[in-house]
């Protein structure tokens, strides 16, 4: 009987060894897990070598990316200025015409209208892709600020571009039969020799940035990987790209650049007719925008690097779309600007403060909610140019018969402006509380910074998906 007992008491023995290994096994994989994740974390891990990979980025990208869309700016308000110096009435526009078309050689409405289409066709691309190209050297939280960097020029270049006009008008030359077509003969002529510079200087992606050594291509690609994308530099597979439409937050982003677009591109397009109220004299209209443009560019400055320092985007949107709102309401309300110049002339620069960031912090809101590079992509190609599209509604409001006061178009913009902002906040408050459920659901207290983006190919489907405010 002996020996049943002792090998009893040696299975017992051989169970417990075999309990107690498999205890230390699971101890050791959940070890490896915790390390897997801290070599994936997005939190910075060495904050000295990526501010240097982030300062070759800024002097090398920034620039050239700036001075593009300064480029890209001033050709568009090109039409502005050029409307003030008398264009539609030089090439016998109908009325109305003018706005269809909101350059050098034309003589007519069509001629003008075709070189339009064409300029916004190859326009149109710019803006969303140099999003995109950003979101694939920068980690989340550092976008917005060099986003707003790159679109200040914009703001830059409508000031830089009624300062141009100014002294372009003052030119006498029997070369051409109206002033106004020396400022696109100049600066078409610029565009054109900046992109020949442009096409050798700006690197495809941070793997072929010549400018970086090989652990610096490594750092990139490992801040990107767990703060971007969840696979850096995959290729574009557009039935994977188009499933970010099957998201409803999609359909929120859309609808607030939508309510974006349209006073956007009414001080895009139309803020010397505005300012035209509060001055009569042709050549000064052009200095008085200078002013609101320089503003709105510090205002974007401002809140973009708010927003990426606290690392939250729709309350500084909402703020955008409130000064919008306010300061279109405000010129609206004036019934004499002459006696009021002072209100009239501030309301205007509430219109550049509103419009410039809600553009950048919109657009880096919901890149930095996508993971997937394509699907990335192909909302930024959505967003942006519906955001454009909205041009149509401000160039048909704006009409001929309300001049000078374009009350129905002032209450118009407004109005969208205060839907941008209700939009807004319904959406950010939806995100703010389903990150506070899934807290609840797992027991934890997880934020976006938390969660490496090589796991949230999926977006939303993912259980450790916590939404970037």
């Amino acid at each position: 009987m002996a020996e049943p007992v002792l090998s009893l008491d040696s299975q017992h023995r051989q169970t417990a060894e075999d309990a107690a290994s498999c205890i230390k096994k699971s101890a050791d994989d959940a070890d490896s897990r915790h390390e897997n994740m801290a070599e994936e974390t997005a939190h910075i891990i060495d904050p000295a070598a990526e501010r240097a990979l982030c300062r070759k980025f800024d002097f090398r990208l920034l620039p050239i990316l700036a001075i593009m869309y300064l480029f890209n700016a001033l050709d568009k308000g090109n039409l502005g200025n050029a409307q003030t110096a008398g264009l539609s009435k030089d090439l016998n526009f109908a009325p109305g015409q003018y706005n269809l078309i909101l350059t050098a050689a034309t003589r007519n409405f069509s001629g003008i209208f075709a070189l339009r289409f064409f300029l916004g066709a190859v326009e149109s691309a710019f803006f969303p892709l140099v999003i995109f190209y950003l979101t694939t050297f920068y980690r989340r939280s550092e976008l917005a600020r060099r986003l707003a960097i790159f679109y200040a020029a914009s703001n830059i270049a409508n000031a830089f571009s009624g300062l141009l006009a100014f002294g372009v008008f003052q030119i006498k030359s029997h070369l051409v039969d109206h002033p106004w077509r020396w400022l696109f003969i100049i600066e078409g002529s610029l565009t054109v020799l900046f992109s020949i510079f442009v096409f050798f200087n700006l690197p495809k992606s941070a793997a072929e940035a010549t400018f970086l050594n090989e652990d610096e291509k490594a750092l990139a690609y490992h801040r990107i990987h767990v703060d971007s994308s969840s696979i850096v530099n995959e290729s574009f597979n557009l039935k994977e790209s188009l499933q970010v439409f099957k998201r409803p937050s999609t359909y929120g982003f859309l609808l607030i650049e939508i309510a974006l677009g349209v006073p956007l591109q009414s001080v895009s397009l139309f803020l010397p007719q505005i300012v035209q109220r509060i001055v009569k004299d042709t050549v000064r209209v052009n200095l008085y925008t200078v002013a609101p443009n320089i503003t709105g560019a510090v205002s974007l400055l401002i809140l973009a690097f708010s927003s990426d320092l606290l690392r939250i985007r729709f309350p500084f949107i909402c703020l955008g779309f409130a000064l919008t709102f306010t300061g279109f309401i405000i010129y609206a309300a004036i019934s004499d600007p002459e006696h009021q110049i002072q209100l009239a002339y501030y309301a205007t620069f509430m219109m550049t403060w509103g419009t410039s960031a809600p553009s950048v912090l919109l657009s880096t809101w919901y890149n930095n909610n996508v993971a997937h590079e394509g699907q990335r992509l192909a909302l930024t190609s959505v967003g942006v140019p519906l955001a454009n599209l909205m041009g149509l509604v401000a160039s048909n409001v704006f009409r001929e018969q309300d001049k000078p006061k374009y009350e129905p178009a002032l209450i118009t913009t407004a109005s969208f402006g205060g839907f941008g902002f209700l939009v807004a906040a319904c959406l950010g408050l939806y995100m703010a509380f389903d990150n506070r459920r899934r807290n609840r659901r797992q027991g934890v207290k997880l934020s976006a910074r938390d969660v490496p983006t090589s796991r949230l190919r999926d977006g939303p489907k993912v259980d450790d998906f916590r939404w970037f405010l």
